[in-house]
């Protein structure tokens, strides 16, 4: 007899074909597989990678720390947490080992890539901090930009002016990624310096001026963009993994 998959309040078992089939119901199978074909993947190429090291001494060094930022380190404390996540010891050392593994692939497999990759995504990484006005007519929007080149305050007329939303803020719009400004308006930005007034420009049906705050550009050597990369090359690679299997499923009792 086929053990249960399940077993609610002791009497109501469910397979695993009945717990799939509920999954499909619901709209998550999809998911769910998902994340098991992921897992696959990269387990196959842990067992097959003889680059990766997981030195022991950074493992229990982490067990202690999860322990010691847990609150755990009592034994019966930490004992009574590894029985409420259905843990044993081990399972939980080997949890903390698998995620040094994993990091330890992700980063054999990205480093290669990372700064060819960072130049690829440099272009909509850097941002640019805008003010702007918005008017709909071209005369005015003239008439505005030589009011502040004789030197009438871009917030004031912002306010009096534009129809933009951000005038309750003086005009001040958030960082923008300079690669989705349209292209002659961010050839303007590129050549601009920090307080420079650019236009008017026609977005649409609009005319635009707007004055340059800030041009950010972002470096390889930040510590947390080089994450946010690493992790996105990560993904790309292992979505590249799964296109090349073959899956077949079978949901039945």
């Amino acid at each position: 007899m086929t053990q249960p998959f399940l077993t609610i309040n002791e009497t109501d078992q469910i397979s695993l074909g009945q717990s799939l089939k509920y999954l499909q119901a619901s709209g998550k199978l999809q998911t769910f597989l998902g994340d098991i074909l992921r897992q696959h993947v990269i387990e196959q190429e842990l067992t097959t990678r003889t680059d990766l090291d997981t030195n022991a001494g950074t493992v229990e060094q982490a067990v202690i720390d999860f322990r010691l930022k847990q609150n755990l380190t009592d034994p019966q404390a930490f004992q009574q947490w590894l029985d409420q996540n259905r843990l044993t010891y081990d399972s939980f050392h080997q949890q903390i080992a698998a995620g040094f593994q994993r990091e330890s692939l992700k980063m054999a497999v990205v480093k290669p890539e990372l700064e060819a990759y960072f130049q690829e995504r440099k272009p909509f990484l850097d941002t640019v901090i805008l003010s702007r006005i918005v008017v709909l007519d071209h005369e005015l929007a003239d008439s505005l930009h030589r009011m502040l080149q004789d030197g009438a305050s871009f917030e004031q007329l912002a306010k009096e002016h534009s129809i933009a939303a951000e005038k309750a803020v003086n005009g001040m719009m958030g960082p923008i990624s300079r690669a989705t400004l349209p292209p002659d308006l961010k050839a303007q930005v590129d050549d601009s310096t920090p307080g420079e007034v650019i236009g008017p420009v026609q977005v649409e049906d609009k005319w635009c001026l707007f004055r340059v705050e800030q041009l950010i550009d972002v470096s390889f050597d930040d510590t947390k963009l080089r994450q946010k990369l690493q992790n996105e090359l990560f993904e790309r690679w292992v979505n590249e993994k799964l296109k090349t299997l073959t899956v077949k499923m079978q949901i039945g009792d």
